[in-house]
């Protein structure tokens, strides 16, 4: 069993399901589990079964010489005044529902398994796009109704987002981050211990950092960024969504993309891009030397993954030029201490 969900959600008034929490997802759960599970839930291969009353109780009491944080999860279920659901992903297919498609997003924004580390194929078709309030999820169509009604009763309801993914911090916070606005994160966000994410910060579902960084830019889906290194404000990333076709974009190790500047080509480790200067994959590059002579030119694709490189526009002539970076990026650790 690849992961394992006890989850409590939304559903609309079709009784489709909107959205899914899971308190403590589980990534490759051990093998009595993986048995519990299968002894309690019928079907084979990836599903998802609401669970009632009793269910969650018999879930609870089989799970507690096992596993007592999930077992305290399923009791806390009993009763509950939204549904549960258990989700159970035996293998790494394509996803088949709504509650499958939040617990892989959830694995990933736990940490349990990095971007690109779980097949996330036809999730858009399996998100449904739902107005987030702060009163949950509420289905678009039945909006109007629950203004209406809000409104009645001398209240407000308040809408912050119509889209198919929440904001990741609205189920999980990870430790060690500084997020100055949540709502800039989607759930599905792999963010590493000791990232800062400044207000015009970004970040994807399916990509993230690995660890101690500092976002000010955007960082598209699928595209991960390497410990100790800098997105300048206004800078951008290019993911497979927006352009980049089947490449995997990702940015090394201690590297600074400079302010409003971006990339198309992945980078290696201690790699610079100068402000405002657009790295794609058919950029034309001057290769210079230690003499400053132009010794190759090629295209930017060429240098993919390579490290130690600066990439600069040349003020008189306007070329994009590559030099070796002989300075690395090193981030204030006083600014980025998370704790």
């Amino acid at each position: 069993m690849l992961a394992f969900g006890i989850g409590v959600g939304t559903k609309n008034s079709k009784g489709e399901w909107l959205e899914v929490f899971y308190a403590q997802p589980l990534w490759q759960p051990s093998a009595a589990i993986s048995q519990v599970a299968s002894d309690l839930i019928p079907g084979s291969g990836n599903r998802a079964m609401e669970a009632d009353n009793n269910l969650l109780s018999s879930l609870s009491e089989t799970l507690e010489s096992v596993d007592p944080a999930q077992a305290a999860i399923a009791k806390s279920l009993i009763g509950s005044a939204r549904p549960a659901v258990i989700t159970i992903v035996e293998s790494d297919d394509k996803a088949s529902s709504t509650p499958e498609v939040y617990l892989k997003l959830q694995v990933i924004s736990h940490r349990l398994v990095k971007p690109h580390g779980i097949n996330l194929e036809g999730i858009f078709g399996l998100l449904p796009n739902v107005a987030w309030t702060n009163e949950g999820a509420i289905d678009l169509d039945e909006l109007p109704a629950r203004q209406l009604a809000s409104r009645a009763k001398g209240e407000y309801l308040q809408v912050n987002s119509v889209d198919k993914f929440p904001k990741m911090t609205d189920y999980v916070v990870p430790k060690g981050v500084r997020i100055a606005d949540t709502a800039r994160v989607r759930l599905g966000a792999y963010i590493g211990e000791g990232t800062t994410i400044m207000h015009e910060g970004f970040v994807n579902f399916n990509a993230g950092t690995e660890g101690t960084s500092m976002i000010e830019g955007r960082i598209s889906a699928g595209v991960m960024i390497g410990e100790g290194s800098d997105l300048g404000g206004g800078c951008s990333t290019m993911g497979t969504l927006s352009g980049g076709g089947n490449i995997i974009i990702s940015v090394g190790k201690n590297s600074l993309i400079g302010a409003n500047a971006g990339i198309g080509i992945p980078l290696g480790d201690r790699c610079r891009i100068e402000a405002g200067l657009y790295i794609t994959a058919g950029t034309k590059v001057a290769v210079i030397d230690d003499s400053g002579n132009v010794v190759d030119t090629v295209k930017a694709r060429e240098l993919a993954n390579q490290h130690d490189l600066l990439f600069r526009r040349n003020s008189v002539s306007g070329r994009v030029e590559v030099v070796t970076n002989k300075t690395a990026i090193q981030l204030n650790e006083a600014l980025h201490a998370n704790n």
